[in-house]
């Protein structure tokens, strides 16, 4: 069982990663393509990619502490 769930943190991880480099090279290409938009906004374009980064790294810290403990666990099964 706790195999299981170290192959789903695993996943989880590497998932967060995934959506957060898809978002930033979203708005990157988003804001070459469209910048009169952003300039409309009182925030810099970046704004959402910097958000979106603080929210990844939040749940990629409490997906690694889960791992870490995960570990630690499955060593002394050993």
């Amino acid at each position: 069982m706790l195999k299981k769930l170290n192959g789903v943190l695993n996943i989880l991880i590497i998932s967060l990663i995934g959506a957060f480099t898809g978002h930033a090279i979203y708005v990157c290409l988003d804001y070459r393509t469209h910048p009169k938009v952003y300039a409309m906004q009182s925030a810099p374009w970046y704004t959402g990619i910097l958000y979106y980064g603080i929210y990844t790294i939040a749940l990629l810290i409490i997906a690694i502490i889960i791992k870490l403990i995960l570990c630690r666990k499955l060593k002394q099964q050993k």
